[in-house]
């Protein structure tokens, strides 16, 4: 696994980070794959394809009779490790972002989960009508 900047996981529990960097693997690119695809097959746009940028593919594809996409794969290549390093950071960052919003935390009910009752002053479900001790009307402000 290459080096990962550890402010995507500095806050995560030891679960969401081993759930981070399974994910973070899936998603992840390779640098050397991404340059080889820009110098071979870079006439034809797979490069593109590589990283998820579909419609410069598929112009690529449409313009790869004309020769002009084989030089500028050509040129790429050198850009690649750049162009994939952006891409595994943009990855990472909205993988760690996904799994701080499916935290057990962000589901947590931020209404009091218990109401005084205005006649007796037990305390009361908040979702409660009825006081239970003395049964006196509960009226709760949504």
């Amino acid at each position: 696994m290459p080096f990962l900047d550890p402010i995507y996981t500095a806050s995560m529990t030891p679960q969401q980070r081993a759930w981070f960097y399974a994910e973070f693997n899936h998603a992840s690119r390779d640098e050397v794959v991404g340059v080889l695809l820009a110098l071979f097959l870079g006439c034809f746009g797979i490069h593109h394809f590589y990283l998820r940028r579909n419609g410069l593919g598929v112009l690529y594809i449409l313009f790869s009779w004309t020769g002009i996409p084989a030089i500028l794969g050509f040129i790429e290549a050198f850009l690649m490790p750049g162009r994939v390093r952006e891409y595994n950071a943009v990855q990472a960052s909205y993988i760690a972002t996904q799994i701080f919003a499916t935290s057990p935390a962000a589901y947590a009910d931020p209404s009091p989960q218990s109401v005084s009752c205005p006649a007796c002053g037990g305390a009361c479900d908040y979702a409660a009508s009825f006081c239970p001790h003395c049964g006196a009307t509960i009226v709760t402000h949504a």
